[in-house]
């Protein structure tokens, strides 16, 4: 199981938001770059960096820290606000690894298809963001009306492998990750799972690992306020069930 470290992208610094609420802000640190490092530094292969302005439609210059980003020794996954062809080819370009797709998929899941068609599974993932089991979009803003169960099954029958599972009523607030809709969602579906939102002790770490079908964890807030040591997580998540 794959520990991603979270770098939310908001005005070129390093922020967290409760429940994805730009009202509801805090910046730690107005160094991205540094902020990486030290994950890296800590163990960390993957980094999930989120281009907040992006998501909420705003101009911002995030695409230069990715490529920044993109030149150290880690994999990039990245999303916010990549809502069509162009937007996913020019992350790519930028040094992305992979992509998380969440208006655009829910949208035009039409183009889903073609994309895993032309970059392949391992480099596509889909945000399914929920909020009591429904789906959410626009930076979590909108409600779609569709299961997150529903739409997973959708968009793996269309070759999707990967999807981030974020319940958004837990995101940034530090009262534990959603173990049992996660490990539901996988088995529904037969995505590989990356579980996100809420997540606040190392013994989730290893309730995660030990459901045995979720293939992933960001860690977000409980990283920034010293809840969670990286290098121990990073152990956990690797150790033998």
């Amino acid at each position: 199981m794959i520990i991603y470290p979270a770098l939310d992208l908001r005005g070129g610094k390093v922020v967290r938001l409760r429940q994805g609420d730009p009202r509801q802000q805090t910046v730690y640190s107005d160094d991205p770059l540094a902020v990486a490092q030290r994950w890296i530094e800590a163990g960390a292969t993957w980094l999930h960096v989120v281009n907040l302005d992006g998501a909420f439609a705003e101009a911002n210059d995030n695409e230069a820290i990715l490529e920044a980003l993109a030149l150290a020794d880690v994999q990039i996954q990245f999303g916010g606000g990549l809502r069509t062809l162009e937007d996913v080819q020019r992350a790519f370009d930028k040094g992305a690894a992979r992509v998380v797709l969440g208006t655009l998929a829910v949208e035009h899941p039409q183009h889903v298809a073609a994309m895993v068609a032309r970059w392949g599974a391992e480099a596509i993932a889909v945000a399914l963001d929920a909020r009591d089991g429904q789906v959410v979009t626009h930076g979590w803003q909108r409600e779609t009306g569709i299961s997150a169960i529903e739409l997973g099954k959708q968009l793996a029958a269309q070759g999707v492998r990967y999807a981030v599972y974020t319940d958004v009523s837990r995101d940034g607030e530090l009262i534990g990750v959603n173990i049992e809709a996660t490990s539901h969602l996988a088995r529904q579906t037969g995505l590989r799972v990356i579980a996100s939102g809420g997540v606040t002790a190392l013994g989730e770490i290893v309730a995660l690992r030990d459901a045995g079908n979720i293939d992933g964890v960001i860690l977000g807030t409980a990283l920034y306020e010293g809840l969670i040591d990286l290098a121990e997580a990073i152990r956990l998540a690797q150790a033998a069930e």
